[in-house]
């Protein structure tokens, strides 16, 4: 037990020091999250957006830069905890792979990166809540935080799927940034004031987005929307642990087995030097 308590210590220190050495990530945590919210709140004009919220059915009107500041939040939390944990995949895969090969247990591995991806999706949820309540308070606080977290954990997930299987820095980063334009932009109230089309259900941070807009609007909570949530982060950290394992298995099968010759080979005595028949 003690052998195995400490090689997850050991692999989690390995992904945390890789996330702190992230220096990009820390300033993006540090400083974008808080100015793209707080400049949300001060452009975006305060009167009411009125919109239909498809998970309850209500009609709500709350003020624009509200509703702005939290599509932003969804927006800059999953970018980032996307973009370290692609980071870390996509940096530390060969890292992986040797210490697969060199006996490392792979069940260890996958469990530290779940544990500092939940570290951080949790780390920066409640940063970007902390910055939102610092300019208004929303109904329901700590669902806002869990919508963020659940969020911030289904895109860690597909950074990893995306670290794990494209082969250069600037695919994964398009890859991200792409998917999370579509699957915010088309949910915005205020792009889309409210679409009534079924196809944003299937978007992935769909339960978040609901969620963390009751959250900020009305005292219903919302369990299920989150339930849909984890579901989309199991299906992505799924995904991401087939194409790990694969990756891991193709490596130990590439190093070949060392096996002793079959049948054994004697070797022969040596022989005795002849004596010169030429006389001295």
């Amino acid at each position: 037990m003690r052998r195995h308590l400490h090689l997850f210590v050991t692999a989690c220190r390995f992904d945390l020091v890789e996330h702190a050495r992230n220096r990009l990530a820390m300033v993006l945590v540090a400083l974008f999250i808080p100015s793209w919210i707080s400049l949300a709140y001060a452009v975006i004009p305060g009167e009411s957006v009125a919109f239909r919220l498809r998970a309850t059915g209500r009609l709500l009107e709350p003020a624009g830069n509200q509703i702005t500041q939290i599509t932003g939040a969804i927006n800059a939390v999953t970018l980032i905890t996307g973009f370290m944990m692609f980071a870390v995949t996509f940096n530390g895969g060969r890292f992986d792979r040797r210490l697969a090969m060199a006996g490392y247990p792979r069940i260890h591995l996958v469990l530290a990166k779940t544990t500092s991806l939940t570290l951080a999706s949790g780390t920066i949820a409640a940063y970007a809540t902390a910055v939102i309540c610092t300019a208004w308070s929303p109904r329901q606080p700590v669902q806002l935080a869990a919508a963020l977290f659940c969020g911030a954990m289904t895109y860690g997930a597909l950074g990893v799927v995306f670290g794990s299987l494209l082969r250069r820095e600037v695919e994964g980063m398009f890859a991200l940034v792409m998917t999370s334009l579509v699957d915010v932009g088309l949910q915005s109230p205020l792009a889309s004031g409210g679409t009534t089309s079924a196809a944003v259900e299937f978007l992935p941070t769909y339960g978040t987005m609901q969620a963390a807009t009751a959250a900020g609007f009305i005292h219903e909570p919302l369990p299920s929307n989150l339930a849909v949530q984890v579901l989309w982060f199991t299906g992505a950290a799924l995904l991401g642990l087939l194409v790990f394992h694969r990756r891991t298995k193709d490596a130990l099968a590439a190093r070949p087995p060392f096996r002793l010759p079959w049948p054994p080979r004697h070797r022969q005595p040596a022989r005795p030097a002849r004596a010169s028949s030429t006389p001295r």
